[in-house]
């Protein structure tokens, strides 16, 4: 026995948005996260639109500002751009692509009990952490706030 599991090529899939935060394309999610085809396309589905989910929540009012403004998506609100795509679409980007890699490396973690799998669980917990980190730092930077939260005690 080799070892080796073949694995379905996964599709092309687009998670559709509300219609004014952008669609999300599972396939450049995969390519730049490095989520290979042993994640689903279903199952990529159920964490992207978990994401989507969480991060409109978190710039309904940043949308109802824009809407007010006349801006009917994301791509209209006026933004700088790095490779000729709006900072603003990248930012959203980011974070639903990094909520979804936590919401995935999250279930990964249980999926393999073995010792090895414990070992590697405890491997991922700062992956998970970090993308949780990197969603809220884009979210952030979309919304024009700084970083960190500074309270006097």
């Amino acid at each position: 026995m080799s070892g080796f599991i073949a694995v379905a090529q996964a599709s092309e899939l687009t998670v559709i948005n509300d219609g004014w935060w952008p669609d999300i394309d599972a396939g450049q999610l995969r390519a730049a996260q490095r989520i290979d085809s042993s994640v689903t396309d279903t199952r990529l589905q159920v964490a992207i639109t978990g994401a989507m989910i969480s991060a409109n929540r978190d710039l309904v009012a940043f949308k109802a500002r824009n809407t007010v403004l006349g801006y009917t998506s994301l791509a209209e609100v006026p933004s700088d751009q790095l490779n000729g795509i709006s900072l603003l679409l990248q930012l959203y980007n980011r974070a639903v692509s990094c909520l979804a890699c936590s919401e995935l490396y999250e279930r990964y973690r249980s999926y393999d009990t073995t010792k090895a799998g414990s070992q590697n669980a405890d491997e991922l917990t700062p992956s998970i952490d970090e993308y949780r980190r990197d969603a809220r730092w884009a979210i952030r930077d979309l919304l024009g706030l700084g970083r960190s939260t500074v309270e006097l005690i």
